[in-house]
């Protein structure tokens, strides 16, 4: 079997796939405004919004061309046969080799990060990222990116090496460790990024208190974060697990919305903890997980593959290069329709929650809130809701809590 004219190929089907969901992306700004999320935009923001969206089409498609063609030339020419070369003959060399070079590719797309960062979201008022926030930034995700990834590709080999075809279960505990471990890190990391502060006491401090006891839960901590050190845009997350629970506002989202929208934000956030939504994802991660260690086991054992690619040997860091770049790239749509699929159910549901608590119509104008503030597409394609979307849109969302107000 030819493995490198099949790779190459299949990297330029996971290109139009890719390319064919941006110009989805494109197309809603063709589409029709429904008419209870009509009041969003007026006429002249609703030009700019489609002005955005096209220019960030157009930067992701030419993002994408450069990627595709980096990765095409690097593997036909096996180029990281011949970096690996220039380290020494150990397993964690071999696999760092690779690796390090495939970042040749979030090197090439640096340029694109900077032009949409400091020039697309400048242009339309979004950006307050400074210069050297933002390569410090990258510096930053880069390192822990490569970090992550070496560490994942050395505990591969060594478990291959040690333990033969069981490394598949194995490895598969390893990763689902792994994402736990980075949710339970996640807030920790975020502060090597950003500042926070306590919410100061008042009526939002105290109403999004008590809504969290109502339901068993214990606040930690509720706290501000320097979101608008960096965008103009707002977000606001749940940290924690079980029933110990961190609030963290955006200050651009205590700046924009009412204390009820922002209730209401969490009420839903709220509705998902009450039906386990979270665990449920963390099931699915671990099929996720589960998946990826098959793959990798397929793709290790098949000895034949590496000579074809200028190897002398297995390389477990081009194994899993090929595993996230080709092999599980392929398989994500399927198992991302079905995924989102549930995900959107689960949003419903947690919508539905929220209504009950009484703020129904606090989050019906938070969320048009959010649309306006993020710039979102009030219109996207029922096909691209289908293929990528975790949420239903909003109009759909609306739709859905009208509904329950006539029954």
């Amino acid at each position: 079997m030819n493995y490198k004219l099949t790779v190459l190929i299949l990297l330029c089907i996971v290109f139009v796939y890719k390319l064919l969901l941006t110009l989805l992306k494109l197309r809603s700004t063709h589409n029709a405004i429904p008419a209870n999320v009509a009041d969003i935009y007026d006429a002249e923001t609703y030009k700019k919004w489609c002005a955005y969206r096209t220019e960030k089409c157009r930067l992701i498609i030419l993002e994408s061309i450069v990627c595709l063609a980096v990765d095409f030339v690097l593997i036909a020419t096996d180029a990281y046969a011949a970096f690996a070369g220039l380290f020494p003959k150990t397993v964690f060399w071999q696999l760092f080799a690779v690796l390090l070079l495939s970042s040749l590719t979030v090197i090439a797309t640096l340029p694109f990060t900077y032009y949409d960062t400091m020039k697309i979201e400048e242009r339309y008022g979004f950006n307050r990222t400074k210069h050297g926030t933002f390569v410090a930034d990258q510096l930053k995700e880069f390192l822990i990116s490569l970090g992550i990834l070496t560490f994942i590709t050395w505990i591969l080999a060594v478990l291959y090496r040690w333990l033969g075809d069981w490394m598949i279960v194995a490895f598969a505990a390893v990763l689902c460790l792994l994402v736990l471990g980075i949710t339970f890190l996640y807030p920790l990391l975020s502060r090597a990024f950003n500042k926070f502060t306590p919410l100061e006491e008042g009526e939002l401090r105290d109403k999004l208190t008590a809504l969290l006891t109502k339901h068993g839960y214990h606040v930690r901590a509720i706290e501000v974060m320097d979101g608008s050190r960096r965008s103009t845009k707002a977000n606001a997350y749940f940290a924690g697990f079980g029933k110990s629970k961190s609030i963290v506002l955006y200050d651009t989202l205590i700046d924009k919305l009412s204390p009820d929208e922002i209730c209401a934000v969490f009420a839903h956030e709220l509705g998902h903890g009450v039906h386990k939504d979270t665990l449920k994802g963390q099931l699915i991660s671990i099929l996720q997980m589960g998946l990826l260690s098959v793959l990798a086991w397929l793709t290790i054992r098949t000895a034949s593959l590496y000579p074809q690619f200028g190897f002398d040997e297995v390389n477990y860091g081009f194994a899993v290069l090929l595993i996230l770049s080709v092999e599980f790239a392929l398989i994500a749509p399927l198992y991302g329709i079905a995924a989102n699929a549930l995900s959107r159910r689960q949003e419903y549901r947690a919508d539905n929650f929220a209504a009950k608590e009484g703020y129904g119509e606090a989050l019906i104008s938070g969320l048009k809130k959010l649309v306006q503030i993020d710039f979102g597409d009030v219109a996207p394609s029922p096909l691209l809701i289908l293929l990528e979307y975790s949420h239903p849109s909003l109009s759909q969302r609306i739709t859905a809590l009208e509904g329950l107000k006539k029954d």
